[in-house]
């Protein structure tokens, strides 16, 4: 009887103990460490563009559609930060038509960052399909705030601003002629001209985009300042230059080397890859050209340990440039209409012939990749200067390995001669695309401002 005495009031002691570690638990949980955010680098910044970037792969949307949302979301980010942080170094009067940001009632009493990211979900999620998935986000991201010491007031004050700059930067986009061009006539096939663009093998889908030119551009005149030479004359008689471009094209894959396959597929980049499963249709999950030029700057963000304001300078500047690289690519591509490789070497050289990569939906002339590459390198070089060493790892998620470059100019250089590689492209479309992107480029830079390292934090 004594032994059970002692064994209930033992375990009567252990019981008060417990309970008594969880009451002053639970009456301290005021003194638990604090959760800690990053909004000082540009961190969440780069955070942001991978999220908005997974959507936008899931939601499959075209090259041309995905560089506009990266630009204005990234706009949207930039203006409320730069205002937030009283810096007045605003874009719009350098951007085609933006009127002036609205101005914080008290940028003191505002978080930058904070308005940023709001800011760049409010235009993102209004840009995609999946807008439940960003939504998610914010909402999650503004859970992450409320269990730091950031002041109430601030933190609804950060939350209100970017929406309103957001919002500001959604009706500015919404007059740009992206909604207008549904209504405009589809591509039309010329079936009586050989040398114009035909759809392609596996699903002969339709032409891509065909009304793109008619967007406003950013920071260009028109869609046509940069319009390249004409492509090089269609002809099927062997001894004709036509003929050679398409030879060239055609050896070219016969002898790919290990290397040139993996520069290839490195720079794949279309995310409109479709395969044919029974009656079932379905897409390659890949990123777009603009979005692995995004992702390197995401990359040196992080390497250089930027701000957030320098961050969302850099990811604005460059969705920028890049956007106006596939309104004016998308011109000339509409313009020319030029047949791809795929159908001229299995109409007159060789039927059973296939290229390294998928050959997308739109016309040949010119290279979209060499284009917005070699405007993003010139861009990049501006902001990070010439030789920046960098190792591109964007791929790894994809399968594929990292590679490692000397130079922004040199990634560019190697994205536009994949073409050649993956069977998809004529010289000329490379050649012609590289000094079409390089003076879209430098209009740029000339135009939307100086080098961020130079400007105030």
């Amino acid at each position: 009887m004594k032994h059970k005495q002692t064994f209930h009031k033992n375990i009567y002691i252990k019981v008060s103990i417990m309970l008594a570690f969880l009451l002053t638990s639970l009456g301290c949980k005021k003194d638990l460490p604090v959760e800690k955010i990053d909004l000082e680098t540009g961190y969440q910044l780069i955070e942001w563009n991978k999220k908005l970037t997974e959507v936008m792969i899931s939601d499959v949307f075209t090259p041309p559609v995905a560089s506009r949302i990266y630009a204005y979301s990234n706009i949207a980010a930039y203006e409320a930060i730069q205002a937030a942080e009283g810096n007045k170094n605003s874009l719009s009067q350098k951007l085609n038509k933006l009127s002036d940001i609205p101005t914080p009632q008290n940028h003191h009493e505002i978080n930058a960052t904070i308005s940023g990211v709001i800011a760049f979900a409010t235009a993102g999620k209004s840009l995609v399909y999946n807008s439940e998935a960003i939504e998610k986000h914010k909402e999650d991201f503004i859970s992450q705030l409320e269990k730091t010491e950031i002041d109430t007031k601030t933190l609804q004050n950060s939350i209100n601003y970017g929406e309103i700059v957001g919002t500001h930067i959604l009706d500015w986009a919404n007059t740009d002629g992206y909604h207008q061009r549904s209504a405009l006539s589809r591509y039309q096939l010329k079936l009586n001209d050989p040398g114009s663009w035909k759809p392609t093998p596996p699903d002969y889908m339709e032409a891509i985009e065909p009304n793109w030119n008619t967007l406003r551009t950013f920071v260009l005149d028109s869609a046509n300042q940069f319009l390249p030479e004409p492509p090089t004359a269609f002809d099927t008689i062997p001894s004709s230059q036509f003929y050679q471009e398409t030879i060239a094209v055609y050896d070219a894959v016969k002898n790919l080397s290990p290397e040139n396959l993996e520069k290839a597929k490195f720079w794949d980049c279309n995310p409109n890859i479709s395969f044919t499963k029974g009656h079932i249709m379905y897409y390659k999950q890949q990123i777009s050209p603009g979005g692995h030029w995004m992702m390197i700057a995401c990359q040196v963000i992080k390497e250089q340990k930027l701000s957030s304001l320098q961050a969302s300078e850099t990811l604005s500047k460059l969705g920028i440039t890049i956007a106006d690289a596939f309104i004016s690519c998308w011109s000339e591509k509409y313009k020319s209409s030029l047949i791809r490789p795929e159908t001229y070497i299995n109409t007159y050289i060789d039927q059973n012939w296939k290229p390294i990569l998928q050959t997308p939906a739109f016309p040949e002339y010119t290279s979209g990749h060499s284009v917005a590459s070699s405007s993003a390198a010139i861009m990049l070089t501006h902001l990070f200067g010439n030789n920046y060493k960098f190792t591109d790892s964007t791929e790894i998620p994809y399968g594929l390995p990292a590679r490692s470059f000397d130079s922004f100019t040199a990634a560019a250089e190697e994205a536009a001669i994949s073409r050649l590689y993956g069977g998809i492209h004529y010289m000329p479309a490379i050649e012609n695309g590289v000094k079409q992107g390089t003076q879209i480029g430098r209009y740029i830079v000339n135009n939307i401002g100086n080098n961020h390292r130079n400007s105030d934090k």
